[in-house]
């Protein structure tokens, strides 16, 4: 048994979901677990979402942070089936663990196709995404993991108040507040944290 398998043995095969509003570290906390596992000399298997880019046929994309720094990444889109191509990875070259950039995306079936990976794999998988849309409305992939996955983490960032920003607020170009719309294909620009409170102001203003 590879050194892969050994460490996805001992380790906890959980489902994980770390969530948050815009500009909270997300992908950064992603990218440094990723690279303490490497850095033990683990092999793990990143994955982000296809839906913002330009090219349908393009296997391979990145997950980059505010911070700077980022990594190569599977990309998934909604008829990937996320089992099926895990365990072939797995099979071809023992994970220790799988990390989701941009986890608000997955579809529900997908979010079971993960509980499987740790299930059936043994493999810890650690989701990170957003709860809701500018819209105050959960996503697809976040309402799933909400309701099945294993353990629950928030990654916090603050309202310009000072309050903890639980809302993700979404803006035009003169910078109003745009209140309806597509859920996604907008770039991460567009989008200010906001409390609640101010977020429910900003949209009545």
């Amino acid at each position: 048994m590879g050194s892969g398998n050994r460490a996805s043995a001992r380790g906890v095969s959980k489902l994980y979901f770390t969530y948050s509003a815009m500009n909270a570290g997300k992908s950064a906390i992603l990218l440094q677990a990723a690279h303490n596992y490497r850095e033990r000399g683990m092999d793990v298997m990143l994955w982000t979402s296809g839906h913002h880019g330009e090219n349908a046929l393009a296997k391979v994309g990145e997950i980059q942070s505010r911070i700077g720094l980022r990594a190569p990444a599977h990309l998934f889109r909604p008829e990937t089936d996320m089992f099926a191509a895990i365990a072939r990875q797995h099979g071809e070259q023992p994970q220790a663990a799988v990390f989701i950039d941009e986890a608000q995306f997955l579809t529900h079936m997908q979010v079971w196709q993960l509980a499987r990976v740790g299930d059936e794999l043994g493999l810890p998988v650690l989701c990170y995404g957003l709860r809701t849309d500018f819209r105050g409305e959960l996503f697809e992939g976040a309402a799933a993991l909400l309701a099945i996955a294993d353990d629950l983490r928030e990654a916090r960032t603050i309202c310009h108040c000072g309050r903890k920003a639980t809302m993700s607020l979404r803006q035009d170009a003169a910078g109003d507040a745009v209140k309806e719309g597509a859920q996604i294909g907008v770039t991460k620009t567009d989008y200010v944290s906001l409390c609640r409170k101010h977020w429910l102001e900003t949209l009545r203003g």
